[in-house]
């Protein structure tokens, strides 16, 4: 039996396949609150405990780089190593990967309802393709064809630089450069980053705070979520939070642009994560595509690239995968 998880800075999921039923259809399944934890492995040993299944390997998707078999998960202070959870867990072995790479890994087994198309135009069957997941960070990775299957590879291009695309963006950078050492794209494109930009839109006085929104944000709890929520209230939403969320659409669409043209994504270009889903209507809007494509001289090439949304949590689906399949189809 195999033990796949998605290690994440919110959240935790953990379930255990089998090859007979394959890596989408899991014999038991849970979700855990990561920073209730102070580590993975009493995570894992409360839900062994709970499934009464026995396990063998481990395959963790982890949000952060994973070198030689090492992880310090970025949102937390956790730090994974392959050989000590193994012992610590009784494993004959754990595999520790990138969770944008366990993504990357799922996507060509996703199916059409487990995604909603931005951009619905035919892909190269064998381009690139670009994975790109602002979740409580941001996460990116890529996939390119050997002549036979797909390879994923990792990458750590949400910590690269944010590059305003207009004049907007450019104040908010300076902004931030006064708080920050390095200003990274994940800073103004995940869920840690949200609450950045409604305060630069509310210092800079461009839209007004409402009392209410002050009151709610200032009683404590998860900004990211109060703000998102408040944006998408189906009537009456709060002006400087839908003004927050349209920043944050632009934002990601020309970081999904940059990332497609880094990689020519021909292949198609894929938003992951929980925030694409959860801003789903506000993507499908056009501004996305609009903001994604304008590229100059090369923005008819990223209008011919599809862009979809990833409607399921893939990690877990990408780590079973990884673990299920031989070594030499990987």
């Amino acid at each position: 039996m195999l033990l796949a998880g998605d290690i994440g800075g919110t959240k935790t999921e953990l379930a255990i396949f089998s090859p007979a039923r394959g890596a989408r259809q899991p014999l038991a399944q849970a979700r855990f609150p990561s920073r209730s934890y102070q580590g993975l492995g009493p995570i894992v040993k409360e839900f062994l405990a709970a499934s009464g299944i026995a396990v063998r390997r481990a395959c963790f998707g982890v949000a952060g780089p994973v070198i030689g078999g090492r992880a310090k998960v970025t949102n937390l202070p956790w730090e994974l190593a392959e050989s000590s959870l193994a012992a610590e867990l009784g494993l004959e072995s754990v595999h520790l990967m990138n969770d944008l790479v366990a993504i990357a890994l799922a996507v060509p087994l996703l199916q059409p309802a487990e995604l909603a198309v931005l951009n619905d135009v035919p892909p190269d069957p064998e381009g690139a393709i670009a994975v790109i997941a602002p979740g409580t960070g941001l996460g990116e990775a890529f996939l390119t064809w050997d002549g036979s299957t797909y390879r994923a590879f990792p990458s750590e291009g949400g910590h690269a630089g944010f590059a305003p695309a207009n004049p907007l963006q450019a104040g908010l950078l300076a902004c931030l450069m006064e708080r920050y050492d390095h200003v990274s794209v994940e800073r103004v494109c995940s869920g840690l980053g949200i609450p950045n930009l409604y305060h630069y839109l509310r210092d800079s006085g461009r839209v007004p705070e409402s009392p209410e929104m002050a009151s709610q944000l200032e009683s404590g709890g998860d900004r990211t979520r109060m703000i998102s929520e408040a944006a998408l209230l189906p009537s009456n939403p709060d002006s400087l939070s839908v003004a927050t969320l349209s920043l944050f659409v632009s934002i990601l669409a020309a970081e999904a642009g940059n990332l497609a043209l880094k990689v020519l994504a021909t292949g198609g270009v894929y938003l992951a994560g929980g925030i694409p889903a959860h801003v789903l209507p506000l993507l499908q809007q056009g501004r996305f595509i609009e903001d994604f494509a304008r590229k100059g001289r090369l923005g008819e090439v990223l209008r011919r690239m599809p862009v979809k949304v990833v409607l399921r949590r893939a990690a877990l689906l990408g780590a079973a995968r990884w673990g299920l399949e031989p070594a030499g189809s990987r």
